[in-house]
């Protein structure tokens, strides 16, 4: 085979293999490729446009969602990409909230670290028990996730507000503890489940173990 026919096999490989992605699953992609680059602005100290580029991430949260919904377009994939997407922008914004605001995350850094175990602990459960994390994206977790950017942007913008943290941190312990209590209930990995409520109403529930879900 020549050199010219294996460069227009992977060329056909690769553009197929872009096919399989729709357009929910490329704003999910914008919030990962975006990090090095709102990380750049970080170091740069580059405040207020990695700020307003941070609230940019934000909005293709909601609007991969509301797309992937409203064009019947829901996949394990897309749950795993997006809950990628929210995972590694999180980490972004909390870097950025750590170098702009250092000495009010050094002030509250034990109860930043208590928030946080039971998160981490999650993680570790989803990993043992499915291989990857999990992608529930229940209406808790939803409501966590906003009130995340909210006090993530109010505190770039403006300054950090401790009524706006003190909620953040309530309703993301609550919706941490649920994610533990629906890894408990499904056997097999599951996306979009809402909440326990809906969970015991779940069929999915019940189904046994299957390779093909591990992977």
């Amino acid at each position: 085979m020549s050199k010219q026919m294996i460069v227009k096999y992977l060329l056909k490989k690769y553009m197929l293999t872009l096919k399989n992605y729709n357009i929910a699953d490329w704003f999910s992609f914008y919030r990962i490729f975006a990090s090095p680059f709102l990380l750049l602005l970080i170091w740069l100290d580059f405040r207020l446009i990695f700020t307003w580029l941070l609230l940019v991430s934000y909005c293709t949260d909601a609007i991969d969602g509301f797309l992937a919904r409203k064009l019947k377009i829901t996949s394990s994939r897309g749950s795993q990409l997006d809950s990628f997407g929210d995972q590694i922008t999180l980490i972004v914004g909390l870097i950025g909230l750590y170098v702009f605001e250092t000495n009010f995350i050094k002030t509250n850094l034990i109860l930043i670290g208590i928030a946080f175990t039971p998160y981490i602990i999650q993680m570790f459960i989803a990993y043992i028990k499915y291989g990857k994390a999990t992608a529930f994206h229940t209406y808790l977790a939803k409501f966590s996730a906003v009130m995340q950017c909210i006090f993530i942007l109010f505190s770039l913008f403006f300054q950090p507000e401790y009524t706006l943290f003190y909620i953040m941190i309530g309703i993301g312990l609550l919706e941490t503890f649920e994610e533990i209590a629906l890894i408990f209930m499904y056997n097999n990995w599951a996306s979009d489940v809402k909440g326990i409520y809906w969970a015991l109403r779940d069929k999915r529930r019940f189904k046994k173990n299957s390779p093909s879900e591990k992977q």
